[in-house]
């Protein structure tokens, strides 16, 4: 065989290697995926326009050992294995780790509490408590979502997809995430949650467009991407109901209130 045929042939093998290796990936499923999948699909509720969603608590305190059998298959997760998934696989399995335990930490009280910061002290924040194994180390929320998320990846949708258990968080997905999907999933996850007009909206007597203070809270991590907050909400034009051609140099934006009742389903109104 000649030599150009033959790295011809050697290219083609190993472009035919990785795609296959691409396509496994984006089928992979995380340890645990299937059953938190199905936990999610049962107990997440979304309103009619399709932009919130509230939690059934008391359909999942009934099955819990479930939910534990999920996050056990997490936490089985080695760092090795880990660090052999794609960016993708690696940051859909933290946002379903950080939303799974979540869930869990609720259900410590349920249904004998208000809000997520009812789990919380004087002196430690519900976030701030380490009550969970992750890649081989007890973990608390904060660093999952601050360290491990945040600080790995470039990514402001994730403040779309990491939920807080909370009537004024974004959805909670009725699915996990997973590495095919991922980036549907976080345009529909901010797409979703900027059209939600209880907490989203522009207003045109005013000439200015009131946004969740999750925007304030990660004013950096927008302005990263887009260069400013306006042109990242500007970005989402058509969610907002924002006038077309709108410059986002002229965007005008303010903060609404949040809401941190807890997102049991029936809590959070219409």
């Amino acid at each position: 065989m000649k030599k150009g045929k033959s790295f011809a042939l050697a290219a083609s093998l190993i472009l035919s290697w990785l795609a296959c290796s691409a396509s496994a990936e984006e089928a992979m499923r995380h340890p645990g995926f299937d059953g938190y999948a199905a936990l999610l699909t049962t107990a997440v509720k979304f309103n009619p326009e399709g932009t919130a969603s509230e939690v059934d608590y008391a359909w999942l305190a009934d099955h819990r050992q479930e939910l534990k059998a999920v996050l056990e298959a997490m936490s089985g997760v080695s760092q090795e294995t880990f660090d052999g998934w794609s960016r993708s696989g690696q940051l859909a399995f933290l946002i379903n780790a950080y939303n799974a335990f979540t869930l869990e930490l609720i259900l410590t009280r349920y249904p004998d509490l208000e809000s997520i910061k009812d789990l919380g002290s004087l002196f430690r924040s519900p976030w701030k408590q380490e009550f969970f194994v992750l890649l081989g180390a007890e973990r608390s929320l904060d660093e999952l979502e601050h360290e491990m998320i945040r600080g790995t990846f470039a990514e402001p949708r994730i403040h779309a997809a990491v939920n807080c258990a909370s009537c004024g968080c974004p959805a909670l997905l009725a699915e996990p995430f997973s590495p095919g999907e991922l980036d549907r999933q976080l345009a529909a996850a901010m797409g979703g949650f900027l059209a939600d007009r209880s907490r989203n909206y522009y207003d045109a007597d005013e000439g200015r467009v009131w946004v969740s203070p999750i925007f304030k809270w990660y004013e950096e991590d927008f302005a990263d991407a887009a260069g400013s907050l306006e042109a990242y909400l500007a970005t989402f034009s058509d969610a907002l109901g924002l006038p077309s051609g709108g410059a986002s140099a002229a965007l005008k934006v303010k903060f609404t209130d949040y809401d941190w009742q807890l997102n049991d389903l029936g809590r959070c109104g219409p």
